[in-house]
This record gives structure tokens, C-alpha cells and sequence, in this order.
């Protein structure tokens, strides 16, 4: 008999813990942290698209280029023009040349060996060469400013992800003329949002930066660890509600986005679920 009053003991107990736990529980959704639609700057008829559905792809990563023949010969055009450094060695040569001349003229005018017509004349000549290897200085400045445009104009065509991410719809194929529409659509899913409408008498209560604890639909058992990032400060007036985002880390793409759940804030001695 008294056997029996500690298991039925034990079973009130453990159903007041989960009771107590699930009216802790909020509802919640597991979302991509952004979604991007990949668009080309520029019209053009599209040339490749390397990534396909499902497919991982980096931050940076060229995942589509338009037709860009006429912009790559311009620029191996302006690489070539930017090497070309000829000019200003002889311009250098040429003013080391006439400022040697002029000095030695302006040595033999105070010897009274040279006259002034001709020591003005190395001066001026000096002058004009050191005007000329600036001159040349600066067309080389401006080449390498023109490929630095023509590379910027050819790297309009080639479309990068701007996110770490998978693709979730390609929307355009090779061969197709791109406008204004997108290509390709990313989502981040490193990390996840977790967004939750809770009631207003939670208002206060939860802050950002608290630690919770998120159970998803595709397996009830596994726990997940989130942080708040967002606690709006606006209530919706007609539900009696406000929104809360969770930060879930999601490095191993093992959680997937679009799954509903079930999120517990840990309010130090509240019934958040244990750690597995």
C-alpha cells in the first residue's frame, strides 16, 4: 500500500512538471535568417548559372555571369595600357638629360663662358622635360584608374552571392535576357531566426540576450539553444500580443527552416526543458 501512494505520488508530481512546462511552452517557427534574391546591376542575356536548388553556396561566390565578351577585351585592353611604362622612363631619362645641360650651362654663364640666351634656353628646356615626365606620370595614373573602371563594369556581370546560404529557387536560365528580375533566390539558414508571438502579460519578462530552449517538430527530442535578439517594443492591439526573434546557431544545416516548434525561456528557476 504504501508502495502504491509513492508511484501515484511520483505520477502527479511528473504530470504537474510537464503541465507547468507546457503552459511555459510558447509556439514558434524556425525561419531562414534572410532570403535573398539574387538580380543582375545590368541588362544582358545570361551566360551561365553554376548553381542549382539545394545547392551550398559561399558569400562572394560567382553564381551566374551575363554575355560579357566586349567588357573582358576592354579590359585586357586597359591591363595592357596600364603596363606600359616606356613613356615614363624616357621622359625621366629625357629630364635628367636637360636638368644635367641647364646646370652645367648656368656653371659656365657665371664663368662668363657661356651666354645668358643659351643658359635661359637649357632652363627652359629643363623645365618643359620635368612638365613632360608628370604629364607621363599621370597617364599612367589615369590607365590604371581606367581599368579599375572597366573591371568594375565586367564585374557588373558577374553575379555573387551575397550570403552565406543555400539556393532555394533559380528563376532564370542561360539564354534568357535579365532586366530588373531576379535570378536566383539565397537563404541564409546559418543562423536561424526563431520568431514568436507571445502574450502580453510575458511583456517585460523576456528580454534580449535571455537563453531558451527550442524543441522543432522534426524531432521532438532534440533541444536547440537560442538567444533573443528582438523584443518588439510594439503591441498588436487587436491580439493582445507581441513579437520576439531567437537567434538559433545552425552551423551543421541539421535543422531545417519552415518547421514549427515549441520555445521555453529560461527565467532562472522557470521550467525550462533539460539539456541533452
Amino acid at each position: 500500500m504504501h508502495q502504491n501512494l509513492l508511484i501515484i505520488s511520483f505520477l502527479i508530481v511528473t504530470s504537474t512538471s510537464i503541465q507547468a512546462d507546457e503552459q511555459n511552452a510558447l509556439d514558434c517557427l524556425i525561419e531562414p535568417h534572410d532570403v535573398v534574391e539574387i538580380s543582375s546591376p545590368v541588362q544582358g542575356i545570361l551566360e551561365t548559372v553554376s548553381v542549382e536548388r539545394g545547392d551550398t553556396v559561399k558569400k562572394g561566390q560567382i553564381v551566374a555571369k551575363l554575355k560579357s565578351g566586349v567588357e573582358e577585351s576592354n579590359v585586357r585592353l586597359m591591363k595592357a595600357r596600364a603596363k606600359m611604362e616606356g613613356d615614363i622612363h624616357a621622359r625621366k631619362a629625357d629630364l635628367e638629360l636637360k636638368k644635367h645641360n641647364s646646370e652645367q650651362l648656368e656653371s659656365l654663364y657665371n664663368k662668363k663662358l657661356a651666354s645668358l640666351h643659351e643658359f635661359e634656353d637649357a632652363k627652359t628646356m629643363s623645365v618643359i622635360a620635368d612638365y613632360e615626365h608628370k604629364k607621363a606620370l599621370e597617364l599612367y595614373h589615369v590607365a590604371q584608374l581606367e581599368l579599375d573602371h572597366a573591371q568594375e563594369i565586367l564585374d557588373q556581370r558577374h553575379l555573387k552571392s551575397t550570403v552565406d546560404g543555400v539556393v532555394v529557387e533559380r528563376l532564370k536560365s542561360p539564354g534568357e535576357y535579365v532586366e530588373d528580375q531576379p535570378v536566383l533566390k539565397i537563404a541564409q539558414i546559418d543562423p536561424l531566426n526563431v520568431e514568436v508571438i507571445a502574450p502580453i502579460h510575458m511583456l517585460g519578462s523576456i528580454q534580449v540576450g535571455m537563453d531558451a530552449e527550442v524543441t522543432a517538430e522534426q524531432s521532438a527530442d532534440a533541444v536547440f539553444h537560442a538567444r533573443v535578439i528582438v523584443v518588439d517594443p510594439v503591441i498588436h492591439a487587436s491580439s493582445g500580443t507581441f513579437g520576439i526573434r531567437l537567434n538559433l546557431p545552425n552551423s551543421d544545416h541539421k535543422i531545417l527552416a519552415g518547421l514549427r516548434c515549441k520555445v521555453y525561456f529560461n527565467k532562472g528557476n522557470g521550467s525550462a526543458l533539460p539539456k541533452t
